[in-house]
Parts: structure tokens; C-alpha cells; sequence
């Protein structure tokens, strides 16, 4: 009986303790969030790229913009006497100091196509410009010297080639009100378009056209001599 009352009250105080389950550390939590963040990140890339399933989460497109208001009608003098059309590959590179490309920088390539305008302000013109003999045969013009317009990009034949973003401008974009603009490229593209129509022999091809164009004005009116020269009016 002893010993059967003693084998007894061994069983008794071996009941098993359970363990406290162990915290995660707050540097793991930190950790484990940033990880999370780059799978949904780079899972919502592959995701777009996949074959069918941008179809599957597209969005569909409403235009509910109003009228367009007329603000001011302006009187135009000016002669459009020629046009060239160009095409640049802009190459904008952001860096950061003291931090590697992949996490934080951009590198965009565009192409941009453009278009840039010589004229000549007839409105410039006054009495002591135009010449005419009695007879009315001949007739003096003198016309000030051609201008470049402004370039304007064409949308339609304007692209991204390609973006490359660091991991913490991807980020950004996630929250930006503007993600992926494209508005510094487009003024580059804006400069050098500018600046090659300046070399581009434009302004004289437009004084060309216009003095043939006035010539065959004049000899349809019936004059037989018509010079036409650029200078200051």
C-alpha cells in the first residue's frame, strides 16, 4: 500500500508546464512590414505584365470634362512660311548622393517629336516699306527677317522608351498624386528641338517661300519687276 500510495503522488508533480510563446523583436517587425511591401510591390508588377490579367483589372476611361471657354481671339499677321519637323532621344539621369541607383535614382528615355514654325510678321510693315513706279510695274518690298515659333511636342509620336526607378521612388509613386511624370523630359525635349531649329537653316528657307510667295502675288496683279530684301523695317 505504501507503495503504491507513493508511485501515486509521483505521477502527480510531473504535469507538464507549458512554455510562454516567445515575442517577436521590434527590429523583426520592422523587417517582416518592409518585406510585405516589396512582395505586393514587385507581385502588383509581374501582375501587370502577365497576359490577360490587365484585361481582367482594367480600368475603364470616362471623359466628363465641360466646354472648352474661348478666353480672347487675337488678329495673326504673320506669315508661316516653313516648318521642320524633329525627333530627339532624351536621356535624363537623377542620382543620389551617397546612395547606389537601385535604391534611390531615375533614368527615363524619350523620344521626342516636335515641331518648330519660321514666319514672317507682315504686320510689321509700314508705307516707307513698299515702293511702287508710276506705271505700276515695279514694285519694292522690304520685310523684316524671318522668326522661329516655339516647338511643340506631338503626342502622338512622343513615348517613353524606358523608366528605370530606385526602390524608394517606387515607393513614391505609390503615393504621389503625379506618379511617372514625364514633364521634365518633355521640357528637354522642348529645349533641344529648339535649339537644333536654330541651325537648321529654317529662318532662310522661310524668307525663300515668302519672297516667292509675293512675287507670284504681285505678277498676278499685273507687275513684271517685283524685289523683295529682309532687314530692320
Amino acid at each position: 500500500m505504501a507503495s503504491s500510495t507513493k508511485e501515486s503522488s509521483t505521477k502527480e508533480t510531473r504535469t507538464p508546464v507549458k512554455a510562454r510563446p516567445r515575442r517577436m523583436p521590434g527590429w523583426a517587425k520592422v523587417v517582416t512590414a518592409f518585406v510585405l511591401v516589396l512582395v505586393v510591390l514587385f507581385a502588383g508588377i509581374k501582375l501587370a505584365v502577365l497576359p490577360g490579367i490587365k484585361d481582367l483589372f482594367g480600368t475603364e476611361s470616362r471623359d466628363n470634362t465641360g466646354p472648352a471657354l474661348l478666353k480672347s481671339i487675337q488678329d495673326m499677321s504673320r506669315y508661316d512660311a516653313a516648318a521642320g519637323n524633329f525627333q530627339v532621344v532624351v536621356d535624363l539621369e537623377k542620382d543620389a548622393k551617397y546612395l547606389p541607383s537601385a535604391i534611390r535614382g531615375t533614368r527615363t528615355l524619350y523620344v521626342g517629336a516636335g515641331t518648330v514654325e519660321a514666319y514672317v510678321d507682315l504686320g510689321q510693315i509700314g508705307q516707307k516699306d513698299v515702293t511702287v513706279n508710276g506705271d505700276r510695274t515695279e514694285a519694292t518690298i522690304r520685310l523684316p527677317h524671318a522668326q522661329l515659333g516655339k516647338a511643340t511636342l506631338d503626342a502622338d509620336h512622343s513615348y517613353a522608351v524606358s523608366k528605370q526607378r530606385g526602390l524608394l521612388d517606387r515607393l513614391g509613386d505609390l503615393f504621389s498624386d503625379n506618379p511617372n511624370s514625364e514633364q521634365a523630359v518633355q521640357k528637354l525635349a522642348v529645349k533641344h528641338i529648339s535649339d537644333a531649329a536654330k541651325d537648321s537653316g529654317l529662318t532662310t528657307r522661310a524668307e525663300t517661300n515668302t519672297t516667292s510667295m509675293l512675287e507670284g502675288l504681285l505678277h498676278s496683279l499685273g507687275f513684271t519687276e517685283v524685289h523683295v530684301s529682309y532687314g530692320t523695317v
